[in-house]
């Protein structure tokens, strides 16, 4: 071993080439009847997001931001403009700051963005205002405003100081670090003559991925959960940097969303010849629930070990694009699959962790997670079957 001493480190990790929609697209006719079919019957049950959740509510909003989005690849017009203008009037108001119930606010101690709900009660918001989870939480956001400004333009500019916030909140890097004599590229968003958030808030470049823990001490250190959530908030920040041609914001996004891929698959995701691992953890998981800074733990925050649909899901919700790149070892993903059907015999499974089940199954048996998706009554609050659908028929 051998010790280096430099004020700089170079690494090297190529962006996900992945946009706005599906990578393959949706030709075929049926197809898109059936996906026009399902864009129907979900916005025709879409009820006004009632929860004061940061986190669900985000998801909620993603939710919708993905049926418009699904909505304009398949050309479903009236879809498309409903879900358009339903988005418009449930983001404004967090905008605004006049969500009733709940409101997001700028922390000047700690340098970031929690929650009305979250500033006296600790446990509020799953510890928003500890900063537990920000980059879930804003990541949702953030999806749904970089959606919303795509699709209206107008609106993006009047709230686009509002949508950078929300995104500078996980991914500032405005700060003028010199590097190899040069400054690192600027984001074209909003200028600021001092930084109001940290750098990278939960990005961690020593272990590159993300950590979700805040303020709270743990005696393992710090955590992270949901890695599928990280990718989708670093994602979702560079939809927002395309909605604005920032093309720094575009790039950064996409680096870190890799970056999280890469220690998601190596970590979290347990292979059958992995040496990370000792042989008998190897025989008995294919998933992580946690990871700690000190130890690996097979449950999760709010389901235990055994549940294995939920640890499947947790690791692959919500179910964007970006996720085809997640998932893209095959062989694994059949192994994953297997592994976490097993849960399905229990009486007390739920037809929304399913449905995570069911698109990986996608990626091998497109015509069998078809039948099993169709079957499903109901879908988890941040999908929908139009989403599901659009997954299996994009293969």
């Amino acid at each position: 071993m051998q010790g280096v001493v430099s004020d700089a480190w170079v690494m090297r990790e190529d962006p996900v080439a992945v946009g706005w929609h599906s990578l393959k697209g949706i030709a075929d006719e049926d197809r898109r009847r059936e996906i026009f079919d399902a864009l129907n019957q979900d916005i025709a049950q879409w009820n006004a997001i009632t929860t004061d959740s940061t986190y669900f509510h985000g998801k909620a909003l993603a939710r919708l931001a993905r049926i418009a989005l699904i909505a304009e690849e398949v050309k479903c017009l009236d879809v498309l403009q409903m879900a358009t203008d339903f988005l418009k009037s449930s983001v404004t108001p967090w905008m605004e700051g006049n969500f009733g119930g709940n409101a997001l606010l700028y922390d000047s101690t700690w340098g970031g963005l929690i929650s009305q709900n979250g500033l006296n009660n600790p446990g509020a918001d799953f510890g928003l205002g500890v900063y537990n989870d920000h980059h879930y939480h804003m990541g949702y956001f953030c999806y749904a405003g970089a959606v919303l400004a795509k699709l209206d333009p107008a609106w993006g500019t009047a709230y686009k100081a509002h949508l950078y916030t929300i995104a500078e909140d996980f991914m500032t890097m405005n700060h003028h670090i010199k590097q190899n004599n040069s400054v690192l590229p600027q984001s074209s968003g909003i200028a600021r003559k001092s930084p109001l958030f940290p750098r990278f808030r939960n990005f961690d470049f020593w272990v590159l991925h993300s950590w979700a823990g805040g303020l709270t001490e743990f005696l393992d250190g710090r955590n992270q959960e949901s890695t599928s959530e990280a990718v989708n908030a670093y994602y979702s920040a560079s939809l927002l940097g395309r909605a604005f041609k920032d093309n720094c914001l575009v790039d950064m996004g996409l680096t870190l969303a890799a970056f999280e891929i890469r220690a998601a698959q190596t970590l979290w995701h347990v292979h059958r010849n992995s040496s990370l691992y000792e042989s008998v953890f190897v025989s008995r998981n294919r998933m992580l629930g946690v990871l700690w800074a000190n130890k690996r733990d097979t449950g999760l925050w709010f389901a235990p070990p055994e549940w294995k649909e939920c640890r499947l899901g947790i690791q692959l919700l919500p179910i964007v694009p970006i996720t085809e790149f997640l998932f893209k070892d095959l062989d694994f993903v059949k192994d994953l699959v297997e592994w976490a059907s097993t849960s399905l015999s229990r009486p007390d499974v739920k037809d929304e962790w399913k449905g995570f089940i069911y698109a990986l199954q996608a990626l091998y048996a497109p015509n069998e997670a078809l039948n099993n998706v169709t079957a499903l009554r109901e879908h988890d609050d941040g999908n929908s079957l139009s989403n599901l659908l659009w997954w299996v028929h994009s293969r």
